[in-house]
């Protein structure tokens, strides 16, 4: 299931507004993660938003491109990293994912990262459980 479908994307202004709030967050270079357990049954186990911050990268061209590539790393790797170690449950995990890197790198090195963004994020999880 290597898609990215509408129901994976996190539009929500509530959602987006609760994540920002109350959700926990942690570094990974070029990464910035924030995520939150939510109660509420959809399509998707994890929905997700991607950004790239306009005062860094003014050309919308740069930020397109660090979105895609970023968008494209997660889409590969959601499956196998992510979704296999969520259990199939009534919450929804709101992610989101914030491009913060000084300099535009290539998808090689951008997928590296986004697979150990999954990793951490996988135990930053198992952390949240166990309390």
């Amino acid at each position: 299931m290597k898609t990215f479908s509408k129901e994976e994307r996190l539009c929500s202004r509530r959602s987006l507004d609760l994540l920002f709030k109350n959700g926990s967050s942690f570094l990974l270079y070029p990464f910035r993660v924030s995520y939150l357990f939510v109660a509420e049954p959809v399509a998707a186990p994890v929905q997700v938003v991607i950004n790239v911050s306009k005062k860094r990268y003014k050309r919308a061209v740069d930020r397109n491109v660090l979105k895609r590539r970023t968008r494209e790393a997660y889409r590969l790797h959601k499956q196998d990293h992510l979704y296999s170690i969520l259990k199939p449950s009534s919450q929804l995990l709101l992610l989101s994912i914030q491009f913060i890197g000084k300099q535009k790198y290539e998808f090689d090195f951008m997928e590296k990262k986004m697979i150990s963004v999954f990793k951490k994020l996988i135990t930053q999880l198992k952390e949240h459980e166990s309390d």
